[in-house]
């Protein structure tokens, strides 16, 4: 691991939502980058077995079982913690579409009892996992993002004399997560069936399981407290991606691309940033930062390079996905292909 997760070495941290496909990812590079314990939070008992399984190894890794919506399971279980990655959610837009209260539950209600848990702790740190969904949302599970940020943000200010600092981190389309849609695209195209995309012009931002916890990690390391960090990605045209995969994948079978209608909730591009961000959004060479609104108790001055340690300048454009170059189909195989998204659909 790089040396700017050097923060980690011989701390206790916890990952909630552990056996989801970016909080394993986390609590592998966790344990990996000198963590003296990795507490693995999961209320889904199976999954956190096999990742336990995955990792024994390591003797590192503690499972616990547990749900975001019982305070009194996670304040006993950051007993001692010293850094928490809060990666547990309902994601998919439209399941929040048919279950907003069930959104509400675990996304706001589960990070409120996080936040609470953590200042109990006094934990050093704490990183709250959001979604490009969460800017100008038009669905339930972006809307709770959005909330999920301020909130984050707002934490900052009730902290008093304790040492925990808030940040978020924005993802993109996570390719290969499970529900994500490569999945669905890859076992469609083994079998020969079509592949529906929703809408001809539908964008998406898209990074990858290891880019998605080198965010995550990275974000730990650059905050001071109050920030949103995200990642510059690259932006892929949905039908150009299923096209892709059809053709990789369909060994000689007929997988056309069928266009159907967007989803409930669903929008056909997503952005990086919001329009009143841009005011106080800094990049480095890899990264979006979204500092606290002027108005906020925790505004700062401009930052400047040495506030973070690396090369920072102001946003200059917005982050579109309908407005980007996306990737051309020839840029997109060899993207799946150096980033090994395809491979266990390759070798079936």
């Amino acid at each position: 691991m790089s040396s700017n997760v050097s923060y980690l070495q011989d701390k206790t941290v916890l990952v909630t939502g552990a056996a989801g496909t970016i909080g394993s990812q986390l609590v592998a590079d966790i344990a990996a980058a000198g963590a003296r314990s990795v507490r693995a939070f999961d209320h889904g008992e199976s999954e956190l077995f096999f990742l336990f399984e995955r990792l024994r190894h390591l003797r590192k890794v503690t499972p616990l079982v547990g749900d975001v919506r019982d305070y009194e399971r996670l304040r006993m279980a950051m007993s001692g913690v010293d850094i928490v990655f809060h990666a547990a959610a309902l994601k998919h837009v439209e399941l929040g579409e048919y279950n907003p209260f069930e959104v509400v539950e675990t996304n706001l209600r589960g990070l409120d009892n996080v936040i609470r848990a953590s200042l109990d702790a006094n934990a050093e740190k704490v990183v709250f996992t959001s979604s490009d969904k969460a800017v100008n949302p038009t669905n339930v599970m972006g809307a709770s993002k959005m909330m999920g940020e301020r909130l984050i943000t707002a934490a900052n200010n009730i902290r008093g004399q304790r040492r925990t600092r808030f940040s978020s981190v924005r993802f993109g389309n996570v390719l290969g997560s499970r529900g994500s849609v490569i999945p669905i695209f890859a076992e469609a195209a083994l079998r020969g069936d079509p592949l529906h995309v929703t809408h001809a012009d539908m964008s998406r931002y898209v990074m990858t399981v290891p880019e998605a916890g080198k965010l995550v990690l990275e974000s730990g390391a650059l905050t001071l407290g109050g920030e949103v960090f995200v990642t510059k990605m690259r932006a892929v045209r949905i039908a150009e991606l299923a096209a892709v995969i059809a053709k990789t994948l369909s060994r000689g079978r007929t997988s056309e691309v069928i266009y159907t209608k967007p989803r409930i909730g669903e929008k056909l591009y997503e952005e990086l940033l919001a329009s009143d961000e841009l005011v106080r959004a800094y990049e480095t060479e890899r990264m979006l930062i979204v500092l606290p609104q002027a108005e906020s108790p925790l505004a700062v001055p401009p930052p400047t390079s040495a506030s973070y340690g690396v090369p920072l300048a102001p946003v200059t454009r917005e982050w579109h996905s309908g407005n980007e170059a996306c990737l051309s189909p020839d840029e997109l195989a060899g993207y799946l292909s150096t980033e090994g998204i395809l491979a266990p659909w390759s070798q079936l």
